[in-house]
């Protein structure tokens, strides 16, 4: 990797993120019900994967993938204990962060966004593969 290439790997990846933060609102705004909240949920694991990629800009694509399911489903997880509920009364961040009740498709549709994630910085890397090849 170039020394450039890791600053450029960071851009990309932090304006993905910046675009799933836009889905995301998107979905709230304009749709509601079932869709809205599992494409939140696939959205909120597509943003934890990104924002893995600014942290570690040449990571492969299966390990920010891995880890944005891990945070995710350590997050659903964690909200058996109670602890995301009660700091969500208290703050919004906490709220967004780390929501409050266990749903078990949440943890699906967090898998869901995960592979999206892992496709698209897959077939990302093999289009910057080929244009760098010419």
């Amino acid at each position: 990797m170039s020394r450039t290439a890791p600053h450029a790997a960071r851009a990309v990846a932090a304006g993905a993120a910046a675009l799933t933060v836009l889905a995301g609102l998107a979905v709230r705004a304009f749709t509601d019900g079932d869709f809205a909240k599992y494409a939140g949920d696939a959205l909120y694991t597509v943003l934890i994967c990104a924002l893995a990629a600014v942290i570690a800009p040449g990571a492969r694509p299966a390990v920010t993938a891995g880890t944005g399911l891990a945070f995710s489903w350590a997050v659903e997880l964690l909200q058996l204990t109670g602890v995301p509920a009660e700091l969500s009364r208290h703050s919004t961040v906490a709220r967004l962060v780390l929501g409050s009740t266990f749903n078990a498709p949440d943890l699906f549709w967090y898998a869901v966004g995960a592979g999206f994630a892992w496709v698209v910085t897959v077939l990302a890397a093999s289009a910057s593969r080929r244009y760098r090849a010419r």
